[in-house]
């Protein structure tokens, strides 16, 4: 397995991760100034694709077959014991909300995007499942 290109793409979630920890807004209204709401949103977004790449990897790599969708990824990785089942779950989440972003499937809510800026913690999750596996691998 390649761990040094799941490592490289753990350190760009990281990245993006950190930026969007550094503009953060405080409160909603805060977010609500244009260049705070795109910068959060852009930023979830490259968080998100970054967690599917990530899990495209590593199903690659592990040789684990052909995904039917985004969606099987996440499953064959829980299968697998890479990431726990809560976690899939949270994955899930966030590929239809990358969706809401990507598609702008009706108009973007503003609550919405400010209520998923407060999961951030599920970000550094994610990161910490992969790396466990990685060590054990």
């Amino acid at each position: 397995m390649d761990k040094e290109r799941i490592v490289s793409k753990l350190d760009e979630l990281e990245l993006y991760l950190n930026e969007l920890k550094s503009i953060m807004p405080k409160s909603y209204k805060e977010y609500l100034r244009i260049e705070k709401k795109r910068s959060c949103e852009r930023l979830l977004q490259i968080l998100i694709e970054c967690v599917i790449d990530i899990s495209s990897l590593i199903v690659k790599e592990l040789r684990l077959g052909l995904p039917s969708g985004e969606e099987d990824l996440f499953e064959k990785l829980e299968k697998k014991g890479i990431v726990s089942h809560a976690m899939k779950e949270k994955i899930k989440k966030m590929k239809g909300f990358r969706n809401i972003l990507v598609h702008r499937y009706a108009e973007i809510d503003d609550e919405l995007v400010f209520e998923n800026l407060k999961k951030i913690e599920d970000f550094e999750r994610f990161e910490r499942e992969i790396k466990m596996f990685l060590k054990k691998y």
